[in-house]
């Protein structure tokens, strides 16, 4: 008799599959709409960037709003399979990962977040918003801030979830410590998420690897509607980097990285591997690092610590080609991801 956790793997994997072939053939369709709508990246300014205009100014009118194809095939799956369960159970009940205790808030939270970066890149191709560059930081840090203390009010005391896992020290109670935690992971998993989305398949790339860990991870932990999800995710994330790797055809705009920030946030969130993170996503840390860095030391030393930030066109600008760059990253991400699956089953099995 086939055994329930074999079932579920490939129940996993075939969502995965179909995931991929669902966003690469809807890729074209997507692709025309974007055109449509004349979705054309605008470089910054060189006064703005200098560095970064000289890099990237080939790339200005470039597609973007690419990752519109990830979460539309995810959100599109999961509403499909659950309006099929409801009508003809059996199979695609078998096959439906919406679950009201592991896969609402991601699927919400993606959803919103989503809409959030298509108004803002919107707004930027039409060059509205500051400096015709889509909504003010301060408004998106505000939404995001929003959602995310949503999320933490639902979990604290809807849930009653107020414990974090300390690798190899166990799982301890943090109280109403909770919610400002849970704020501020899914905010700087957004907008690390973010700051990552400048090369062609760097942030397709490194979060790919992350997702491929959450999975794991959840699957381990016997979440398997929540693996389901996450591995419908991969399949799209493929299917975009098929298109998005060097020379890229369009780039994943907020409205992508955006939604896939957040969204590993709320999954670390689910699994508790928040102090994992930092393997599972190595990249969003150097990226929002290096910013951070910039930042304190340009207000406070007057000079600058890299040529320019995320610390991704500082390597371009030392003579790097992007391909080099984006190469190198997944294979740090690759690494961290490898030894952060170690540390996550040292600490559940023994």
């Amino acid at each position: 008799m086939i055994s329930f956790t074999l079932l579920q793997a490939v129940r996993v994997l075939g969502l995965a599959m179909l995931s991929f072939l669902l966003a690469f053939a809807i890729t074209p369709l997507i692709t025309k709409f974007l055109e449509s709508i004349n979705a054309k990246k605008q470089i910054k300014d060189k006064k703005d960037a200098p560095v970064f205009n000289k890099l990237h100014k080939n790339k200005e009118g470039t597609p973007t709003m690419g990752g519109i194809i990830i979460w539309l095939t995810v959100l599109g799956i999961a509403f499909i399979l659950f309006f099929l369960s409801a009508i003809f159970d059996g199979f695609f009940t078998y096959l439906n990962f919406v679950d009201r205790a592991e896969t609402y808030l991601p699927i919400v939270a993606m959803l919103m977040a989503a809409l959030v970066g298509f108004a803002d890149d919107l707004f930027g191709i039409r060059k509205k918003g500051p400096r015709g560059g889509g909504l003010k930081m301060r408004a998106r840090l505000l939404i995001y801030t929003l959602f995310s203390l949503i999320g933490a009010l639902w979990f604290y005391y809807k849930l009653d979830w107020d414990v974090l896992n300390i690798p190899f020290f166990g799982t301890i109670n943090i109280g109403i410590w909770y919610i400002p935690l849970f704020i501020f992971i899914l905010v700087a998993s957004a907008f690390s998420a973010n700051e990552t989305d400048g090369l062609d398949g760097l942030a397709g790339g490194v979060m790919l690897f992350t997702f491929v860990a959450l999975t794991v991870v959840a699957f381990v932990l016997g979440r398997f509607h929540l693996a389901a999800f996450s591995a419908v995710v991969i399949g799209a994330l493929l299917a975009f980097i098929w298109f998005n790797i060097y020379p890229a055809r369009f780039f994943m705009g907020d409205t992508g990285s955006m939604a896939l920030g957040i969204t590993i946030g709320v999954i670390a969130m689910l699994t508790n591997t928040v102090l994992l993170l930092p393997f599972f996503a190595p990249i969003f840390v150097l990226e929002s690092g290096s910013v951070i860095l910039q930042l304190f030391s340009k207000k406070f030393r007057k000079k600058k610590i890299f040529l320019s930030t995320p610390i991704h066109h500082h390597f371009e600008a030392v003579g790097w080609h992007e391909t080099k760059v984006t190469m190198r990253f997944w294979i740090i991400s690759v690494i961290f991801v490898a030894l952060g699956l170690v540390i996550f089953f040292l600490n559940t099995f023994f």
